[in-house]
């Protein structure tokens, strides 16, 4: 059962995605809060597995309260939802820690899905985010005609491949699948790719992967 908090300002909103959730079998929505600050109240008392976090509003908006929590309870995974595809507030979103950016006119199946893969420790952005975030990442990774950081060169061979792909939007299985190695072993040079590169989490190596997609191309 993964357990749900849901921050959002409107309640009939609220309770339109309670409804919603709550028509899946491995959902329990446990409380709800209407501004960033009743969030992080909630979450010291309730201790969500995932908070569905709205962007814009009052007293503490969303992404304040996702910087806070995801410092203050890094095990807590944040799914932003919201009206808002604001490009300044995917990124920082995604900057802070959230695992997750969709937008509320997402269908059921595709937000649940999206609900199941990050309590899973994947991250999910929906269509056409990865490229808002990407245009205004130039203020935290260098742009693809920069300098090619020196982190890069203490990646193996193969550690390089797979961040070449994930640059190019495979999941771990498609990775596996081209570069001819097991899934898990995919799983493991992603994580030792994280570590080097001192990153989050797959969307920030994402991130950082495609700023030197011409690099990548040049040199395997």
């Amino acid at each position: 059962m993964i357990r749900l908090l849901l921050v959002d300002d409107q309640r009939i909103i609220r309770q339109g995605i309670k409804s919603l959730l709550e028509s899946q079998a491995d959902f329990d929505v446990i409380g709800e809060a209407e501004n960033g600050q009743q969030a992080i109240n909630q979450i010291e008392v309730l201790q969500p597995d995932l908070v569905l976090m709205d962007v814009r509003m009052p007293i503490m908006d969303g992404v304040a309260a996702t910087q806070i929590i995801c410092q203050k309870f890094p095990q807590i995974k944040i799914l932003i939802l919201t009206t808002f595809d604001d490009d300044e507030y995917v990124s920082q979103a995604i900057r802070f820690g959230a695992k997750g950016y969709l937008l509320k006119d997402t269908s059921m199946d595709p937000l649940a899905n999206a609900i199941r893969l990050i309590h899973a420790g994947h991250t999910h952005l929906g269509p056409g985010l990865i490229e808002k975030v990407i245009a205004h990442i130039s203020d935290v990774y260098p742009t693809k005609n920069s300098l090619v950081p020196p982190e890069l060169a203490e990646l193996t061979p193969r550690e390089k491949e797979v961040l070449h792909l994930i640059a190019k939007g495979a999941n771990n299985k498609e990775i596996a699948k081209t570069l001819f190695i097991a899934e898990r072993t995919v799983k493991n040079h992603v994580t030792s790719i994280l570590t080097r590169l001192n990153l989050r989490d797959r969307t920030q190596a994402a991130i950082f992967a495609h700023s030197f997609l011409s690099v990548f191309d040049n040199n395997l």
